[in-house]
């Protein structure tokens, strides 16, 4: 298989293999819409008046999205800038006096007139109508990166300018396409986990924990729990699950790993205060414990062509190696780089 993305520019492709790949979610989401309407459909428009030329799409409240488009807008001028976000989520400060109205996805054309837009894509219905904004604007759109990019990533938008953690990064997700421009700004998530580095060696205390990934979709479930029952047996590893892991599948899954002897972690603790060695599949946390200067590796049994790509492009370490190294950092903070783009874009 090629360098790059199973759907290079296909976002109804893509759904589809998405909605494929969560089955029961999918019919759950289609019974409740015959009931009533989605809350994904309503957002908070929040706007500090007519002279706004700067939108900010907050498409989910996950850390991964916070770092790469809510961290910027410690970086923009508050009064040019609008925010569209998820119902009742609370912005930075420096936004509180923002108007605050709740819309329609349908209605934000009528709230916003950006010339410059940054959100994490298209493939939500806040990034989706972000961008039919920018489409109707002439406006630029800008993606910040927001997560480590498998070849199951979702495709950018058309002309779009992607500010990509690096410029490999940048070249695998363009791939095929002539039309997306790129600018590598770093990634604010890697620099904060950097900021907070480890204090007094490497490897910090407690059992090797493993990164659960169950919820992934781009590997089959029954895959990742053999690879993960195999890895916490074979290295006395504890299980930490990923919060996605409450479903009924994910539950007895769960139930099975203690049966079979292994610790399951339920504390909760932040991943950013963990302390333990950490190994997973692909998780973005391996690169964060490896940026605090924790120890952290990736281990898959007879991995696909695709995750030796990924675990190279990221210099990510097999366990029993040397233990993965910590990311490049910029030279400027990703989010002020961001924001200034952004800025630029709207002049």
């Amino acid at each position: 298989m090629g360098h790059g993305l199973r759907h290079p520019g296909d976002l109804v492709a893509w759904r589809r293999w998405h909605e494929s790949r969560h089955p029961v979610r999918r019919a759950v989401r289609g019974a409740r819409a015959r009931v009533r309407p989605a809350p994904e459909d309503l957002v908070d428009v929040l706007t500090p008046g007519p002279d706004a030329d700067v939108l900010v799409a907050v498409e989910a409240t996950h850390t991964s999205v916070d770092r790469a488009v809510v961290a910027p807008l410690a970086h923009l001028a508050p009064e040019r800038t609008a925010v569209v976000v998820p119902v009742g989520w609370q912005p930075p400060p420096a936004y509180a006096a923002h108007r605050r109205r709740t819309a329609t996805l349908p209605e934000l054309s009528g709230l916003v007139a950006p010339r410059a837009v940054l959100a994490a894509g298209h493939y939500t219905g806040i990034g989706a109508a972000a961008f039919a904004v920018a489409e109707e604007r002439d406006a630029s759109f800008l993606v910040a990166q927001h997560g480590a990019l498998t070849p199951f990533a979702p495709p950018l938008p058309r002309y779009a300018h992607l500010l990509a953690w690096t410029d490999r990064d940048g070249a695998f997700w363009t791939s095929g396409r002539q039309d997306v421009t790129v600018t590598a700004t770093g990634s604010q998530l890697l620099w904060d986990a950097g900021s907070s580095g480890a204090q007094g060696g490497p490897a910090g205390g407690g059992s090797l924990t493993y990164l659960g990934q169950g919820h992934a979709a781009e590997v089959s479930r029954a895959r990742l729990a053999h690879a993960a029952l195999a890895t916490c047996r074979e290295h006395h590893a504890v299980y930490r699950p990923h919060p996605s892991e409450k479903d009924v599948t994910s539950r007895t899954v769960l139930a099975a790993y203690a049966r079979a002897g292994i610790r399951v972690d339920t504390s909760g603790v932040p991943l950013v205060d963990l302390e333990a060695p950490i190994v997973s599949v692909f998780s973005t946390g391996v690169l964060e414990a490896a940026a605090r200067g924790r120890d952290a590796w990736v281990d898959f049994p007879r991995p696909p062509a695709w995750l030796g790509e990924f675990w190279e492009r990221y210099a990510m370490h097999r366990l029993g190696t040397a233990p993965t190294p910590a990311p490049d950092r910029p030279a400027q903070e990703p989010a002020r780089r961001i924001a200034h783009l952004v800025t630029e874009a709207a002049s």
